[in-house]
């Protein structure tokens, strides 16, 4: 008798069941870039700026290099200063805080819920507290779309327009989804987000973009993102800025994979209803607010004190990859312990470091797989 063969092991993100799909157009319209040799600022990145304000209801889009550069730029065109504190959550990826030392202002790390992953507005008003305690002038919070599923608004718009503070969505996560009626890009001031390739929205290397309804703002963005300069004189640079804009073949493959988008977001959301009902005796699977659609950009799971580094080994035989988002939330890592967290400290951020956990998750993710992905996931917790 032979031992059986082992079992192929499963992409974590399928990008290449995408390709599959659109390669032909993607080739198709990276050649045209090529020919015609406008690589920077040609005439596909305004098409994918103007295909993206349709497709969210933005007024204004402004594609740049990066996630981090979107929020980078939002920041820089608000002034943001030393001695200013900005409201962000620490269960979240760095990016988010990082532009806030960039400029020498604070970031405030608050707690988020632990169903969600997203901020929680108790904890904004202690991290407003501990700012002012600091001596620090609070002005903005950055709230994140964690997973995909687009923060509390309802409660967090309210809380921005008692106290005087700006909302800035970190939709890194979350461009696609829509909460209570209205899409992702039209919430808080400004919007950032990132087409890096694992997002749902990914082009094939780095990209980003900011969404407003405040064209003065969207000037002063579009200004910084090419060195500060005037938009009708390059050669008058009014301000100190960056060089941030979007490559015009990634603008060119975003413009095919918008096209299908809302396929794919429509197919993300079977598989995680398909997740949920298989897993919820479990584990604690991920919830979505009434009225909200998800990206579901990650599934993430929570084990209910299992051992996770052995239910990781378990699936990984098995040929499932997970993945943990996040092992490590911002106020504990080394670069942003001096920073002011919250009330008395973040224990749900705490605790969902050592408690989350990812599945594979895509739109090509059919059912045979994944019933082979739930198969694994109850044997490993058996």
């Amino acid at each position: 008798m032979t031992d059986a063969a082992p079992l192929a092991p499963i992409p974590f993100i399928d990008l290449g069941a995408q390709r599959r799909r659109l390669g032909a157009a993607i080739d198709e319209a990276v050649l045209k870039v090529v020919n015609h040799g406008a690589y920077i600022m040609g005439p596909e990145v305004f098409a994918l700026e103007k295909d993206l304000a349709a497709f969210c209801g933005a007024s204004q889009v402004i594609s740049c290099s990066s996630g981090t550069d979107a929020l980078a730029l939002i920041l820089m065109a608000k002034g943001v200063k030393p001695g200013d504190a900005v409201l962000c959550p620490a269960f979240t990826f760095a990016a988010t805080a990082e532009v806030v030392a960039w400029l020498g202002a604070s970031p405030i790390f608050v707690d988020v819920h632990a169903d969600t992953f997203n901020v929680d507005p108790v904890s904004l008003a202690q991290g407003l507290a501990t700012a002012k305690a600091a001596g620090l002038k609070p002005v903005g919070v950055i709230a994140v779309d964690l997973f995909g599923q687009a923060a509390d608004y309802d409660a967090i718009e309210p809380f921005c327009a008692e106290h005087g503070l700006w909302l800035l969505d970190d939709a890194a996560q979350s461009f696609g989804g829509t909460y209570k009626g209205r899409k992702i890009g039209t919430i808080g001031m400004a919007t950032a987000t990132s087409f890096f390739p694992a997002k749902p929205l990914g082009c094939y290397g780095d990209g980003g973009a900011v969404f407003t309804d405040d064209a003065g703002l969207a000037d002063i963005i579009r200004s910084l993102r090419i060195h500060g300069q005037n938009n009708e004189d390059k050669y008058d640079n009014q301000r100190i800025g960056m060089t941030g804009r979007l490559d015009t073949i990634q603008a060119a493959v975003l413009i095919e994979k918008l096209k299908v988008f809302e396929d794919e977001i429509a197919a993300r959301n079977v598989v995680a209803e398909r997740y949920n009902s298989a897993l919820a005796d479990l584990v604690d699977v991920p919830r979505v607010e009434e009225g909200l659609v998800s990206v579901w950009a990650q599934y993430t799971i929570r084990l209910r004190g299992r051992d996770r580094t052995a239910f990781a080994a378990s699936l990984k035989a098995q040929g499932v990859p997970t993945a943990i988002y996040y092992p490590r939330p911002l106020h504990q890592q080394t670069a942003y312990r001096r920073y002011p967290v919250a009330g008395n400290g973040l224990p749900v951020s705490d605790r969902l470091a050592g408690e989350v956990i990812s599945l594979p998750m895509h739109p090509y993710l059919d059912a045979p797989l994944q019933d082979r992905i739930i198969e694994s996931v109850r044997a490993a917790l058996a």
